[in-house]
């Protein structure tokens, strides 16, 4: 009697059975919730055609549908188990800042800068350096890949350049960023621009800092002296 050839597997096999002989229904959640750290409320900035950075609802629209490519490394979203009810297991997927307290710190020191606190102290009208641009200071620091120790005053003032070139359509204002550094010798700014090139390229040429992220970045510290710096403040 010749034995009968083992049936072919199908191409798509069912879920493999749990311990109870019984397949684990995993359901994955799309909703994303809010940031790791607490969120402080931010009051819209005001209507200015000064400012590209204008937080309307079809900006956040937009915001919300971004991919992963254009989050870039500010952000990496993982797998969690949201809630595990008998053979039901809900996933969700969670945002998790990649801007380390060490980065924080390095902000933080700088801030004691004298050359720093003359130049905050200077712009009372916030034009170059408001809460939102200070915090994209950090999400660059972040994202250079320097140790925490290494970041010194070149390294925030070219960081607070970048996020004027990303974030404002009046760019006069910026070079006194050069008055502050370097006084009234002009053969020193093409070294700092091509610093600001290198430090372009070790972000890999991500500069976009989103909204969320920048008051994830306030979240973390909120009573920090220079989240204060709010513009809708101004009289």
């Amino acid at each position: 009697m010749t034995s009968r050839p083992p049936s072919p597997q199908p191409e798509h096999q069912s879920p493999q059975p749990s311990t109870s002989g019984y397949p684990l229904e995993v359901i994955v959640s799309e909703e994303i919730p809010g940031p790791s750290a607490p969120r402080v409320d931010s009051s819209p900035l005001p209507q200015s055609s000064g400012l590209k950075r204008v937080w309307s609802a079809a900006f956040q629209d937009e915001t919300d549908e971004e991919t992963d490519e254009e989050r870039g490394p500010d952000a990496e979203d993982v797998w969690v188990v949201e809630s595990l009810c008998g053979l039901k297991m809900r996933l969700k997927r969670q945002r998790v800042s990649t801007v380390l307290p060490e980065h924080h710190d390095a902000f933080t020191r700088l801030l004691e800068d004298p050359v720093i606190k003359k130049f905050l102290a200077w712009d009372r009208d916030l034009l170059l350096s408001d809460k939102y641009l200070l915090a994209m200071v950090i999400a660059y620091f972040s994202r250079a890949g320097l140790f925490s120790w290494q970041y010194q005053r070149i390294h925030f003032f070219i960081a607070l350049y970048l996020a004027n070139d990303m974030e404002e359509d009046n760019q006069a204002p910026k070079q006194a960023i050069f008055s502050f550094l370097y006084g009234e010798n002009r053969a020193k700014r093409p070294l700092f621009h091509k610093l600001r090139f290198q430090f372009i390229r070790s972000m890999g040429w991500r500069m976009r800092v989103s909204r969320e992220e920048c008051e994830e970045i306030q979240a973390f510290d909120p009573e920090l002296w220079v989240w204060g710096r709010d513009r809708t403040l101004l009289p």
